[in-house]
């Protein structure tokens, strides 16, 4: 192999990681065989230097977190070094299908993603993909290229979601260049290091549905069973038990999701992770004054992805991966029944969807609400709260940080909660059956209060915390990135001296918007 000058005089440890995504190659994704994938270089970033990194990700890596210093690190981390490597070594763009706002838009694929190959680290297994990375044979026209404002973006946001619990895929790393990207207006751009034990999508499984390419829809659902849920081998029917175990997965990370007030923003069977992760950071929000309806991504006229949709969204999609694996499923059984027994056993599956979304969805609002042991309206009490929040556009996160302040003796600790509501009485109805709930609850107040601040944030990544961040970071100041993504660590703990970080939005916070152009 070659490298580049500044990639010669790396340290040791770069040289080392080089080499072992070179010896991982043909374990990777790419060991499926040309069908699912176009190896090529990166398109080359001039200047490139870092603007982001995370320590946390590097130790998943095992990688010690100095190589960020290291001189050819950026030059990795943009794919300007993969110029040089042998054909056999050059990173990969996968090819995958997919719906797009409830359409069939046939094929995509990564259109700017790059995969430079996995490492093993205590026993996992990781991929390295390059984000921003130029053009590919599934750019649909498009320059392959991400810009600064939107790296930055899925950079905190998927270390921040990690921090907060919920599955995801993770960032190494944003690597900046002072090359001009055109969007809404001209902007630089940047390339995002992500990380996951894999980025199939049910896309993926659409694309070789779609063409009738059975041996190659055969193999790549063999591999994911394979690699991820090997449990599904010893089933009757493996590909069935396969659509079972991300049915259910999906329906936890969406009940997740809504725990928090995380809107994804772009909910396609293509940003879809087959292994329910939290994937393809584009136009997110986490919700500020609660409003069920609330729309993250500007381009999303329709408001198909708004916030009280994900669950029924994520449902669809389903649907999308159950119709992709009926080639495969009811293999078992004998071809004069196979299609109405087959159908029968998809769909079966696909109910289950909501017997896990239902459950994960209460369990969770359960713990918010402080709620130890189980009893008839509690459902109930959690969903009044909910319509007197939206009634009052009464801040998320907030709200039921705060609520651990109510003590079940008297009112003495409402007040921080009744700041955050305009209608006073509906609240302090609410508050009153809260706080006779409270009294059916063997925990005192002190333990309540320390179990809800496990489960309730006082810290999220709001939008205009991004945007302060992206405003520095485009004038090569990347403090207040640093800052943020070390609070956003740590987002259960009171941290008084980051109180301003969990304050309400300023008022020109209600003007950002966030689209699908990034």
């Amino acid at each position: 192999m070659s490298f580049s000058p500044s990639i010669a005089e790396s340290s040791t440890n770069l040289s080392a990681l080089i080499e072992a995504l070179f010896a991982q190659r043909q374990d990777a994704f790419a060991s499926l065989g040309s069908a699912f994938y176009t190896r090529l270089p990166a398109s080359p970033l001039p200047a490139p230097y870092v603007v982001g990194f995370s320590a946390d990700a590097a130790c998943l890596l095992g990688l010690d977190p100095a190589i960020a210093a290291d001189p050819g690190f950026a030059e990795l981390f943009t794919g300007n070094a993969t110029r040089e490597w042998r054909h056999e070594a050059l990173p990969y763009a996968s090819v995958y299908s997919g719906h797009q706002f409830g359409v069939w838009a046939g094929q995509l694929g990564d259109g700017r993603a790059l995969s430079l190959g996995e490492l093993d680290h205590a026993g996992k297994r990781y991929e390295l993909q390059l984000k921003g990375s130029g053009r590919t044979p599934y750019s649909r026209m498009g320059d392959g290229r991400a810009v600064l404002r939107s790296s930055i973006r899925e950079f905190l946001c998927s270390e921040a979601m990690h921090h907060l619990g919920i599955p995801t895929t993770r960032a190494l790393s944003v690597i900046g260049s002072d090359q001009p990207v055109r969007r809404e207006e001209i902007e630089t751009a940047a390339v995002v290091t992500r990380v996951s034990p894999s980025f199939v999508r049910f896309g993926h499984f659409e694309h070789f549905y779609a063409a009738d390419r059975t041996n190659e829809l055969r193999t790549l659902a063999d591999h994911v069973i394979e690699r991820f849920y090997p449990a599904c081998r010893e089933s009757d029917d493996p590909y069935l038990a396969l659509l079972d175990r991300v049915v259910a997965a999906t329906a936890e990370l969406v009940a997740q999701w809504q725990a928090v007030g995380f809107c994804h923003g772009v909910m396609n069977t293509d940003n879809m992770s087959i292994l329910g992760l939290t994937i393809d950071y584009g136009p997110f929000g986490f919700v500020d004054g609660f409003d069920a309806g609330y729309i993250c991504n500007h381009s999303d006229t329709q408001g198909r992805y708004a916030y009280r949709m994900q669950p029924q969204i994520a449902y669809w999609n389903c649907f999308c991966l159950a119709q992709s694996l009926m080639p495969l499923i009811g293999e078992r059984y004998d071809e004069t029944v196979r299609s109405d027994r087959s159908v029968a056993d998809a769909q079966a599956t696909l109910d289950g969807f909501k017997g896990h979304f239902g459950p994960a969805l209460e369990r969770r609002f359960h713990a918010k609400l402080g709620l130890h042991e189980t009893h008839e309206g509690d459902a109930a009490l959690a969903d009044r709260l909910l319509g007197l929040m939206h009634a009052s556009r009464a801040d998320f996160t907030l709200t039921f940080r705060r609520l651990s302040q109510v003590s079940k003796r008297d009112a003495s600790g409402d007040a921080p909660v009744r700041d955050l509501f305009l209608d006073l009485a509906g609240i302090d109805g609410w508050l009153a059956d809260y706080r006779a709930r409270l009294a059916l609850e063997p925990r005192e107040d002190d333990a309540r209060r320390e179990a809800m601040n496990r489960v309730n944030p006082k810290f999220v990544l709001r939008n205009h915390l991004a945007e302060t961040a992206i405003r520095r970071a485009k004038e090569k100041d990347f403090s207040e990135l640093e800052r943020l993504a070390a609070v956003l660590r740590q987002p259960f703990d009171e941290q008084p001296e980051n109180d301003a970080y969990a304050a309400l939005p300023p008022d020109w916070a209600g003007t950002l918007e966030v689209s699908c152009s990034s």
